[in-house]
């Protein structure tokens, strides 16, 4: 069984601080987690690493990244002592190498907040060996569906694929005043996400061109100013390459968002 799973990770170390905005979130990361089969080991793409190649994190035991400002000191305190999963990392250089995509490995680079903020709440034991891969500083979408179609090829059993990124991600709009202007733009872009990654009526080439030309629905702009935390989910589209088999709605920030969920052949 392998999976491929697009989630709303929150804002910053929030989620794990008792925050009343992320508590629609913590159960829905908890009750998905809960209902899915348990990985072997999970490949992150996070939001919140780019780099000018696809990086992979090689370590055994890579330490956090509070790559976060302004919070409380317990925000610098959190642990997740998750192990790294060489063999799994080999692989997937391997088979982005196998696509034609220049790779590298990273054995120093820890695990940032992306991977360790949503994993704490999906599964606390940190028992499931995790590696990471970094988006493409191009912010391509393109490019990023076809690493995920890289990631297809990967010899490994029961591997979930996790796209940690947030449908909605305009930073002015999550601390203003409730807007009903802004939720409004933002139900339109997260209806057409919806439709776009779930229709059985659209065949694989609409939902990738679709997807590849996101900047063209309703909104999208307004609900991304800037693209990288939409892109883990052209990341596991790509890997998938067909609908998705859930979509779940989701409120972080007081701003709907949406998740979705593959099961992978």
């Amino acid at each position: 069984m392998r999976q491929a799973l697009y989630i709303a990770h929150g804002g910053g170390p929030m989620p794990l601080l008792g925050d009343k905005t992320h508590e629609s979130l913590n159960k829905v990361l908890q009750g998905v987690a809960a209902r899915m089969p348990k990985p072997d080991a999970i490949l992150v793409v996070s939001a919140h690493w780019e780099t000018d190649i696809p990086h992979v994190t090689t370590g055994e035991k890579p330490e956090l990244i509070y790559d976060y400002y302004g919070f409380p000191p317990e925000s610098y305190q959190i642990t997740y002592p998750a192990p790294g999963e060489p063999d799994l990392a080999k692989e997937l250089l391997g088979a982005i190498t196998a696509a034609g995509i220049e790779s590298v490995g990273e054995s120093e680079r820890g695990f940032d907040h992306g991977l360790f903020v949503p994993l704490k709440i999906m599964f606390p034991q940190a028992d499931i060996p995790c590696v990471q891969l970094s988006l493409m500083n191009t912010l391509d979408a393109n490019a990023h569906m076809k690493l995920g179609k890289a990631l297809a090829n990967l010899d490994y059993d029961n591997l979930l694929i996790l796209g940690s990124g947030f449908s909605f991600h305009n930073m002015k709009a999550f601390f203003s005043p409730e807007d009903a202007k802004a939720d409004s733009k933002n139900a339109e872009f997260q209806n057409w996400l919806e439709q776009v990654c779930s229709s059985e009526t659209l065949n694989e080439e609409e939902r990738a061109d679709k997807l590849s030309h996101w900047q063209q629905a309703p909104f999208a702009e307004f609900c991304h100013p800037r693209e990288e935390h939409l892109l883990p989910l052209h990341v596991c589209y790509g890997a998938a390459g067909k609908a998705c088999d859930e979509a779940i709605t989701v409120t972080a920030l007081n701003k709907e968002a949406r998740m979705f969920y593959w099961q992978l052949n």
